[in-house]
């Protein structure tokens, strides 16, 4: 994902998500497109600069569910991959 953009963003206050395509190849040698996404939050650290971690406590975790669970396009997102 390295200089890759994601498909889609979404953003809830300091929580936000991407969705990124990779093509793969199948042990069968098909092409597919398979989605991941990432999640992440920002923060101010003590000394007021901004940096961002995958790590949510308890008060944030609840924020996540208000991310889109279908974004636009032709593919179907859902966070348990199904």
């Amino acid at each position: 994902m390295l200089g890759q953009k994601p498909v889609v963003k979404f953003a809830v206050g300091q929580i936000s998500a991407a969705v990124w395509e990779n093509r793969v190849t199948t042990q069968a040698g098909k092409k597919v497109t398979m989605l991941k996404a990432t999640v992440e939050r920002r923060y101010k650290d003590r000394d007021g600069q901004w940096k961002s971690s995958n790590s949510f406590g308890r008060n944030k975790n609840p924020f996540c569910h208000l991310l889109p669970a279908e974004k636009p396009g032709p593919h179907r997102w859902s966070p348990a991959g199904g």
